[in-house]
């Protein structure tokens, strides 16, 4: 499309006072395959192609999208869509300019440019790797899948922002079981770069091989017990834990709106003294970077918790309106076919003082919780409850049996105030995160750190008086 026709949906879109308008075009080619007990048994294909218009005015928004990207359609469209304001046109753009791009995630080997039989025999060796760890591994199975989103987006700010996105990731289930008991081990590598991520960054089969020792740990583990007590959650995925219960409260569309525990906090202390947490979407090959966010505005690294006090959000140009913030590259969508928001990149809190070793030999007692699972959260008030996928006690500052059951119940507001150690060995692990403005790649992070106090529920009985 050129210029000029750009430039005519663009001031269609503000003819009935918006302030401002933007245009979102997207095209991704992705590949999925599932390998069970290392044979393909789903190979998808999908391109998904499209257009979203957003329109702005003040505080209000409305968006449209649709997969007929021809002049006259999107034409048509932002017609539409600026008749959900009324009043004479304020805004006029006049010329387009192209916006340079970091460029900081091009892939070194393209997935096309790699034969397919070479990627699935890399995979099939992984299985076996799990399949044969132990004879009660009964199943593996490897979701692989892989794409590159295209992305270039006009606006009224008179910019011209293209963007190539291209991820992979590796899911790892190995399934043990015995006689009425099964346990699920995971794990789940991916990034945004090319294949050289996973033949040359990362070895798969101790991916592999991992999946399968946390399945086989926790299917002989005894039932964990519950009450209150220390939990020392380990570096990488036990991150979730912020991700969800606090890192959502600091995203602008629920801070704007009131609706965020944290919301009018900001320069206060909301954590213990020695707690930093970071947002960076500019991280090189960070499964949740990119060059741009889809407002079109350059990521950066924010730092939200410095010294446990809250000293910025996650803020989308939108939201911001009603904070009086500009956006700080943290708008994302899953696609076209969703309005973009406020939303976490590669959250993480950052480095300690502390040992692994120094927090596990200061804790008498306690739950030791390796990898977490799922969990859910209630946005407004913080409160959370997340499955342990692995968990062990402590006892006398040792780590001891393995338990299985766990259940950490609590409150993001509260949980970062009882953060009473944090080690020095931080690690970002992948996820995607679903929210508004739909699934997408997210990283969390965080070393190994202590809460001096959180309720644990299991099965294994009340704890005695250990403490």
């Amino acid at each position: 499309m050129q210029k000029d026709q750009i430039l005519e949906i663009l001031n269609a879109a503000l003819s009935s006072g918006g302030d401002y308008s933007e245009l979102f075009f997207e095209d991704t080619n992705s590949r999925n395959y599932l390998l069970e007990n290392s044979n393909v048994s789903t190979a998808l294909t999908s391109n998904v192609y499209g257009c979203g218009i957003r329109i702005l005015k003040k505080d209000k928004c409305v968006y449209g999208y649709t997969n007929d990207i021809s002049f006259n359609n999107l034409l048509k469209m932002a017609n539409s869509l600026k008749d959900s304001f009324e009043g004479e046109r304020i805004l006029k753009v006049t010329k387009l300019e192209n916006v340079k791009s970091a460029n900081r995630n091009k892939p070194i080997i393209p997935y096309d440019k790699m034969p397919l039989d070479k990627q699935i025999s890399l995979l099939k060796e992984a299985s076996e790797v799990a399949l044969n760890y132990d004879e009660r591994i009964k199943k593996v199975d490897i979701n692989y899948s892989f794409k590159t989103q295209l992305v270039t987006i006009y606006n009224s700010d008179g910019k011209i922002v293209k963007d190539s996105r291209t991820r992979g990731r590796v899911y790892i289930n190995a399934i043990a079981v015995k006689p009425n008991a099964m346990q699920v081990g995971g794990k789940g590598p991916g990034a945004q770069r090319g294949f050289e991520f996973f033949n040359e960054l990362i070895d798969l089969k101790e991916y592999a091989k991992e999946a399968a020792r946390i399945a086989i740990t926790m299917l002989d583990a005894d039932d964990c017990p519950s009450g209150e007590m220390p939990v020392i959650i380990d570096n990488g995925f036990g991150s979730v834990i912020f991700h969800e219960a606090c890192g959502h409260g600091l995203e602008a569309s629920s801070v704007s709106k009131n609706l965020s525990i944290f919301s009018n906090k900001k320069g206060q202390k909301i954590a213990s003294n020695i707690v930093n947490a970071f947002d960076d979407g500019t991280i090189a090959g960070g499964w949740g970077s990119g060059n741009f966010d889809d407002e079109g505005n350059p990521t950066q690294r924010t730092q939200l918790i410095k010294d446990g006090v809250l000293i910025n959000y996650l803020v989308d140009n939108f939201n911001g309106r009603a904070m009086n913030e500009k956006g700080n590259g943290a708008c994302r969508r899953e696609s076209y076919k969703y309005a973009p928001t406020s939303r976490m990149s590669n959250t993480f809190i950052g480095n300690g003082t502390s040992t692994k070793e120094e927090i596990i030999a200061n804790t008498k007692f306690g739950l030791y919780a390796k990898s977490l699972g799922g969990g859910s959260v209630n946005p407004t008030t913080g409160d959370f409850n997340f499955a342990v996928q692995e968990g062990y006690l402590i006892e006398n500052g040792k780590i001891t049996k393995p338990v299985k059951g766990a259940t950490l119940i609590g409150n993001g507001a509260n949980i970062l105030f009882n953060i009473d150690m944090v080690g020095n060995n931080l690690l970002r692990e992948q996820g995607m995160c679903g929210a508004a403005s739909g699934s997408i790649p997210a990283d969390v992070g965080q070393p190994t750190i202590r809460v001096k106090s959180i309720l644990v529920g299991g099965t294994g009985g009340k704890i005695k008086n250990e403490l």
